[in-house]
């Protein structure tokens, strides 16, 4: 028997105004998708904003449905659009922004489990990681490099195929 640890790097600013330029366009589409989120069950606003090699930005934001799973997480609407409209074209990064209604978060928002390994599988497609930044109210916003950093123990698509 082996114990292994894992551990991650990841940066944290105090506000979204300590970010650089364009990570902070970033969080603030993420923002501004978040106001057109349809979350009438969980009262849970998301926005995602993720931006494609070349600059060009998609954005989009949770949909729930009275079908439970039937709704869908601001991330993977965000990246299923991106990568239907524009295939060929990398994910460089996603911003993810919350505001909930009724109560307060006291950390950034994350992307679910689901979210990471969709992001995950865009990274292997494209050959790059993703930068993810994730923040909610005027608190802190963290960023890591990559799906691995937030998803330590994914599915690896080489493991998957028949040999």
């Amino acid at each position: 028997m082996r114990i292994r640890h894992l551990s991650i790097s990841f940066e944290e600013y105090d506000s979204r105004e300590d970010l650089n330029g364009s990570d902070r366009e970033l969080l603030n589409r993420a923002m501004e998708s978040c106001e057109n989120a349809y979350p009438p069950y969980s009262s849970f606003h998301v926005g995602a904003a993720v931006r494609l090699s070349g600059g060009l930005i998609i954005t989009g934001n949770n949909q729930e449905n009275a079908a439970y799973p039937s709704g869908l997480c601001a991330e993977r609407v965000a990246l299923f659009y991106a990568q239907a409209q524009y295939p060929d074209v990398a994910v460089e990064a996603i911003a993810i922004y919350a505001r909930p209604t009724g109560f307060t978060l006291k950390h950034p928002v994350t992307p679910c489990g689901a979210c990471r390994q969709v992001i995950a599988e865009y990274e292997h497609r494209h050959g790059n990681k993703t930068r993810i930044i994730m923040g909610n109210g005027d608190g802190a916003v963290q960023v890591v490099e990559g799906a691995e950093a937030l998803l330590p123990l994914m599915f690896y698509l080489e493991e998957l195929k028949k040999r």
